[in-house]
């Protein structure tokens, strides 16, 4: 290479060392980036997060009532300096220039969500409520999309992320870079510490009393979540689930009585208040009440959302012995059914069974078949039943069919029923709940109701008409749903702080005369104990009692027909 060649190229070289070295200067940067330093963006946006997604929490505080005058203005001082400092100290221990941008950006759109549905409908972003999100298919995300939630999302977090790609990162020596950082770090660190000793004997008293209230501190909230619910997920146990009731086995039918099928109806959000059978002001069960139902009008729920309650209530730990691991860990009802003799089915007009009947028959409807019950979106809960028959005469032996309602899935309460049951009247017409009265939200509601009460008035039906089987229902709610009281909505709140309006539900079973009979059931006495408590944690072991299946896992105690049979229909 010619000398005057080489010295041209050692002259680019070493301007290309020095432009790496030193970034790119002012003269190469677009003019339309401002340079900030890494620390600098992170402070802004850990006090962007702190006065603009915490509005649920400061309304809970204000609500609880234990702070006034002074005290409040230095606990709020206090407390959104400790937001700064903590949220500042966490994003400047994980961010480097290279991933500032794309994670802030993610981070800003997410708790611009998580602050609305925290403000709008008092979501609290526990491992519980993540869970749900996490599960949530395009279906049902889709009606939460309101024109008021796109808005909040687009100014709070949209337009502050699209800001950051104005912000330019100059590079710095790695020896100066660690010396800022460190120094950053260690400044919010202090901020932090200031912070909640200024205010710790408030705060500790009120994270005491109401422990859930941590989880409406965004964006601290689901990122402490979703790291709790990934790290569950990584040690959940991935081989074959523990065995429940390994001794479980059918007794031997009476020679006079059919094979036995019992329909389980799970319920989707109907709460127990608005129930016509439980004496509401409404009668929103009017099928029903003409047919000769047991109706138990004092049910709690074993959670607050359906993530919860339906793994626990086909569990033999129930609520009582509430315990996650163990129960997605373990067989479930439908399990120790199939290997005692008893075919099961469970057909879903949701997202799923939850692992409740993972290895066992399953039938989803929601991607909407060919029928008059659905549209392009979803299907009403009757369609569950078509051709439901056929599939049960396949199977000479005792079946249980578990039908996974859509039920009253909110908030868009109107889809739930068709023009025939849109009985109250102005009814809410929209997913954004904020968009109608309260009165209009409740009658939306109500009519969803009708809808159950038809659907489970035409299981009913169908049974009754069953030549070929002794035939019986339950019919249960996984949890219910606040409609606006205490400016709370839908569901999903802690359970050590979950109203009555989430955890209280309906339930109601029917038995056919040869059922009754034949399990030596007496249905008067049935009912004339249904207004004591009971809980989801009866319905493994009622149903054990109606299949006659024997295990000494069953607990006669809580079977709510035990006790009311004759010596030959014992239970077993």
């Amino acid at each position: 290479m010619p000398d005057r060649n080489r010295a041209s190229f050692r002259k680019v070289f070493a301007r290309f060392q020095d432009t790496s070295l030193r970034g790119s200067t002012s003269a190469h940067r677009p003019r339309w980036r401002v340079a900030l330093s890494l620390e600098l963006v992170v402070l802004m946006v850990a006090v962007f997060f702190a006065f603009t997604a915490n509005g649920a929490f400061w309304a809970s505080v204000k609500e609880s009532g234990v702070l006034s005058g002074a005290r409040e203005l230095r606990f709020y001082i206090g407390v959104t300096a400790a937001l700064v400092g903590l949220h500042a100290l966490l994003f400047g221990v994980v961010l480097n220039r290279w991933i500032a941008r794309p994670v802030l950006a993610v981070l800003l759109v997410a708790t611009a969500s998580a602050a609305y549905f925290a403000s709008t409908y008092a979501v609290y972003l526990d491992p519980s409520m993540v869970r749900n999100v996490i599960r949530t298919d395009t279906q049902e995300a889709r009606e939460l999309l309101t024109w008021d939630m796109l808005g909040t999302v687009l100014l709070m977090g949209v337009l502050p992320a699209a800001a950051l790609w104005l912000v330019h990162f100059p590079r710095v020596s790695i020896k100066r870079a660690l010396l800022r950082r460190t120094l950053f770090l260690g400044a919010m660190l202090l901020i932090a510490c200031v912070g909640v000793m200024a205010t710790f004997q408030d705060l500790s008293s009120l994270m005491r009393n109401d422990k859930a209230l941590r989880y409406l501190i965004a964006p601290g909230n689901y990122i402490v979540s979703i790291s709790r619910v990934l790290s569950e997920e990584a040690k959940s146990p991935k081989g074959p689930r523990q065995v429940v009731a390994a001794d479980a086995k059918q007794q031997v039918h009476a020679p006079s009585t059919k094979p036995h099928l019992l329909v389980v109806v799970v319920g989707e959000t109907v709460r127990a208040q608005n129930w016509g059978l439980n004496g509401y002001e409404r009668q929103t069960t009017p099928q029903l009440s003409k047919l000769n139902v047991i109706n138990f009008s004092d049910v709690t729920a074993c959670g607050s959302n359906t993530e919860v309650s339906v793994p626990c209530m086909f569990s033999l730990a129930g609520r009582r012995n509430y315990d996650r691991e163990n129960i997605v860990g373990s067989e479930s009802l439908l399990h120790v059914l199939e290997r005692a003799g008893v075919k099961t089915l469970w057909r879903d007009n949701q997202t799923g069974c939850k692992g409740v009947c993972d290895g066992l028959s399953f039938e989803s409807y929601r991607k909407p078949p060919d029928s008059s019950l659905c549209d392009d979106q979803a299907c009403r809960d009757a369609v569950m039943l078509q051709g439901l028959h056929d599939v049960i005469d396949d199977n000479p032996g005792d079946t249980v069919v578990v039908l996974h309602q859509l039920g009253n899935h909110g908030p868009a309460y109107f889809k739930r029923y068709p023009e025939a049951l849109r009985q109250f009247r102005p009814d809410c017409r929209s997913a954004d709940l904020g968009s109608c009265t309260r009165q209009e939200i409740v009658n939306a509601y109500d009519n969803a109701i009708l809808e159950t009460d038809d659907f489970l008035s035409k299981t009913i039906q169908m049974l009754s008409q069953d030549t070929t089987h002794d035939t019986a229902m339950i019919y249960v709610s996984d949890h219910g749903e606040s409609l606006g009281e205490g400016n709370v909505y839908l569901h999903g709140l802690p359970y050590s702080i979950a109203p009555d309006t989430q955890i209280k539900v309906p339930m109601v079973a029917w038995l056919s005369p040869g059922m009754a009979s034949g399990k030596g059931v007496n249905t008067a006495c049935v009912r004339s104990r249904a207004s004591q408590p009971i809980s989801h944690d009866n319905l493994f072991h009622s149903v054990l009692g109606l299949m006659q299946v024997s295990t000494t896992a069953y607990d006669p105690k809580l079977d709510v027909f035990s006790g009311c049979q004759t010596t030959a229909g014992a239970s077993p």
